[in-house]
Parts: structure tokens; C-alpha cells; sequence
């Protein structure tokens, strides 16, 4: 794939990219794959499916808050990627959705965490490489992390693309959302059964689903749903609860 097809791509999800950004997500597929020749990163190798299926596919949250924000204004002014908007990425593994939201949206704030040491490594190498500001990797577990003063409900937008039941991503991310923010999860097109299972959980944890928008990758067949959850409330304290609960006994 060309730049130029690239950047088209881009463009079907509201995002715009010049040059040096488009060579920044080149960088980051270089350094992805050296790196994954001793680690396992991501099954996906080839460039024009990473392109697609990691690049495209972590900023396409941009299509999603445009089009909802034509009828919820809140959104569009309070998730405005174009400023400095703080979102946490959590569960963040290579780096997505996290940084392609950075490269994309210099402005934003991002803070990356990962429970894998080798992981966040690699994290601080692109970061680096890419001469980023304004992005944090760290290494810890979610369970912990939310119990630090400076972390917990300190964000105004969590994303995670983790591969992990809504229940249990909600317990993981919303701890993280001040009262307001949303907590925003990548899914396969699929979502209804897995959404409704996950209402009371949601809800314990001081959430409320928004919005869920479905959509396909540009010039794919990948059905994908972004569910938008607003942090209503303050999540109780006793959440989330220790390490490895909330995935072996999601909240019912």
C-alpha cells in the first residue's frame, strides 16, 4: 500500500495525516516487526494489514465521535481528539489503540499501560524513536494501577481493545474515567448479547451506555462497534477488585 492510499483510508475515518506523521506509523510498523521477532507482539505482520487492521482501525474511534456528536454535541465537544484530551489505553499490548491515537491527534495526552514489562520496552522504543511528547508507557495491572491517587478517575476518555468481556474491560477502564468521561471499548460487530450481559456491571461500576456505533473498516468486510459508556457516577472503592477477579468472575 502507498502513502497516498494510506492517507485515502485515513480520510474515511475523519482523520487527516501529512507526511510526517504518515512516516511516523511507518517507523512504528518497522520497529512492530523487528521487535516481534522475539516477542510476541501481533499475529499480523504484512504492511497493508497492519495498516488496516491495527492503524486504521485504533484511530477509526474519530469517524464514531463525529457521527455520534451530529446529534449528542457533549461528545463532540468533551471527546474533541483535536485538543488535549486525556485517554487512558488500557490492556494496551502493542500499543493499540493508544498510539495511533497519538501519532493521529499530536494534542492528546495518552498514558499507555501494560501488565507486560517486555511490552511497555517496546512501547518507550517507538516512543522514542518517534520523538513523541505528551505519551506515557508504563508497566502494571490494571487491578493496581486504579489504586493510585494520581490515576484513578483522573481521565477524560478510556479506550481498550484487550481482548476481554465488556463486564470485565468495565471494571478494568472505568476506574481510570472521571465522572463524565467515557470509557470508550473496541469491538467485534457482534456486541448486542455481550452488551446487554454486561448492563449491570456497568452500572455497579458508575456507567451508563451511551452510544454503540457499528460500522465496517474502509474497503473491508471487519464489522466493528465502539461502545460509548459515560462515567455517571464515582466507581465504589472496593473496585476493581484484586488481581485476576474481574476476568475469572465478571461482575453479574
Amino acid at each position: 500500500m502507498d502513502n497516498e492510499t494510506f492517507v485515502q483510508l485515513l480520510n474515511k475515518v475523519n482523520v487527516t495525516a501529512d507526511e510526517e506523521q504518515v512516516e511516523q506509523f511507518k517507523q512504528y510498523y518497522e520497529i512492530l516487526v523487528e521487535w516481534n521477532e522475539f516477542m510476541n507482539l501481533t499475529g499480523i505482520t504484512e504492511y497493508d494489514e497492519v495498516l488496516v487492521k491495527h492503524f486504521v482501525d485504533s484511530v477509526a474511534v474519530k469517524k464514531a465521535i463525529v457521527d455520534i456528536s451530529k446529534k449528542d454535541t457533549e461528545i463532540g465537544e468533551l471527546l474533541n481528539l483535536d485538543t488535549e484530551v486525556s485517554i487512558i489505553d488500557v490492556g494496551t499490548g502493542a500499543g493499540f489503540p493508544g498510539l495511533p491515537l497519538k501519532i493521529a491527534f499530536p494534542a492528546t495526552e495518552v498514558y499507555l499501560l501494560d501488565s507486560l514489562n517486555k511490552r511497555v520496552k517496546f512501547l518507550n522504543e517507538v516512543i522514542g524513536k518517534l520523538s513523541l511528547t505528551g505519551i506515557v508507557a508504563s508497566h502494571g495491572r490494571a487491578e493496581d494501577a486504579a489504586r493510585q491517587v494520581e490515576l484513578r478517575e483522573h481521565f477524560t476518555m478510556g479506550v481498550s481493545r484487550a481482548v476481554a468481556n465488556l463486564a470485565t474491560l468495565s471494571e478494568y477502564v472505568l476506574p481510570f474515567v472521571k465522572s463524565g468521561g467515557y470509557f470508550v471499548a473496541y469491538k467485534s460487530g457482534e456486541i448486542d448479547e455481550e452488551l446487554e450481559s454486561a448492563k449491570k456491571a456497568i452500572q455497579i461500576l458508575g456507567g451508563e451506555v451511551k452510544h454503540v456505533y457499528k460500522f465496517a473498516l474502509p474497503d473491508t468486510d471487519i464489522e466493528r462497534s465502539f461502545v460509548f459508556i459515560k462515567k455517571t457516577g464515582n466507581t465504589p472503592k472496593k473496585y476493581p477488585r484484586k488481581s485476576g477477579l474481574p476476568g475469572k468472575e465478571p461482575i453479574k
